[in-house]
């Protein structure tokens, strides 16, 4: 038995090569075999995989000895006998032979795949072919996990807000202080999508100041109660000189979120957070920042879920804010058919409630939280917006004195 026997030996998944997964779901494909005469074989087994690891070494003194820094999770782990092995060896004939397998994915929220500098989390199947006198043959092959995050929450679209201040100053010498008030819409964003700043600069003193803001990632790496950290700019948007004793004012600064991963904020041993920073470099001091956490989810903002939002978001905020954040010119409502279907809309219309129901599903509305109350008027109409009178006044009318 020589490895010449083996032809061919090749694993494959089912679905386009970049398809992602998420729990609960099937991972199928199959493992081509091509022999070159009859092989004898014990036995061959697939195994799939999801493991996250962090690691570092780190020196410590003026020795050669490194401390290692090891923490590992098993998200899940599968095992599916091909061939199995009953103590006696399997002849498979010349010729291509095909063995197909699937596994299903915890149901459990798994965490999204990643690739660190000290650590990563991977999830891989991997199939194994024993054989008399011969090594152990592998093949393995990776798949993407993606954890759904829906910015459609209450916690991803409230509104982000801060303000802080500083007092410049070189040696003993005080230069005054700069303040930064900022905002945004909600801390839920995707990828691609656009986050208007809306930001106050308040330069008081005797040196102009420039203000610009930044989406940062920062991976943490966690094991043996000791922590990694890397830092990088992923975003950024700069703004114009603010003079001395001037106040600059941004009204939905727009800073685009480029194409980055979401984040992980369930892995105990690796997180990515993102952050929107708003500063202002202060010549002859260190800079000031403000902070506004965001978080980068895979389920895009809902039509719907921005009107909600534009709404939690004016009642919290305070009148200054909502000078700030006024549109210049007023949204129009959305048109009925992108709001309600045909179909609902002549169900509710033909729809009849009996008079002694009334009473019974008026207790169970009271009872539902306030978010079912917003989901209710979805299947309102929205009123007809127009700029031009449907109904005009005719031109040779006489106006109707109004004591007639």
């Amino acid at each position: 038995m020589t490895l010449n026997n083996i032809k061919f030996f090749k694993l494959e998944l089912d679905g386009p090569a970049d398809a992602a997964f998420t729990g609960g779901e099937l991972v199928s494909g199959q493992v081509f075999l091509e022999l070159r005469r009859d092989t004898r074989v014990h036995s061959m087994k697939v195994q799939g995989r999801g493991v996250a690891i962090a690691h570092w070494l780190e020196n410590r003194g003026m020795n050669s000895v490194y401390n290692d820094y090891t923490s590992k999770i098993t998200y899940f782990r599968k095992r599916q006998h091909l061939i199995r092995d009953n103590g006696e060896v399997t002849v498979l004939p010349a010729g291509r032979h095909e063995f197909p397998f699937s596994f299903q994915l915890p149901e459990e929220t798994l965490v999204t795949s990643f690739e660190g500098k000290h650590g990563s989390i991977r999830y891989w199947v991997k199939v194994k072919l024993h054989r008399p006198w011969a090594t152990v043959k592998k093949i393995k092959k990776e798949f993407t996990v993606i954890e759904p995050i829906d910015i459609n929450t209450p916690a991803l679209l409230a509104p982000q807000a801060g303000t802080k201040d500083k007092l410049a100053r070189a040696w003993y010498r005080n230069f005054g202080q700069v303040s930064i008030t900022a905002k945004i819409d909600r801390k839920g964003y995707t990828p691609g999508e656009v986050i208007p700043v809306f930001a106050e600069f308040d330069n008081c003193t005797s040196r102009s100041v420039v203000p610009k803001a930044y989406i940062t990632q920062t991976q943490t790496f966690i094991a043996r109660g000791s922590m990694k950290q890397k830092r990088a700019v992923v975003g950024t948007l700069s703004g114009d000189i603010v003079g001395a004793r001037c106040r600059e004012t941004w009204h939905g600064r727009a800073i685009k979120i480029p194409p980055v991963g979401p984040s992980i904020l369930q892995c105990r041993i690796i997180k990515v957070e993102y952050m929107l920073k708003v500063c202002v470099d202060v010549p002859g001091t260190t800079k000031l920042c403000l902070e506004l956490p965001l978080v980068i989810g895979t389920i895009p903002l809902h039509p719907f879920g921005s009107r909600t939002s534009s709404v939690s978001s004016q009642y919290s905020c305070n009148l200054e804010w909502l000078r700030m954040t006024i549109p210049e010119q007023p949204e129009p409502p959305p048109e009925y058919s992108s709001v309600v279907t045909e179909e609902e809309a002549e169900q509710r219309n033909n729809a009849a409630i009996p008079a002694s129901q009334h009473a019974e599903d008026l207790s169970g509305i009271l009872e539902r939280p306030l978010m079912a109350f917003v989901q209710e008027f979805r299947f309102r109409p929205p009123p007809v917006y127009c700029e031009v009178d449907p109904n005009p006044q005719p031109l040779n009318m006489r106006p109707r004195c109004m004591t007639c």
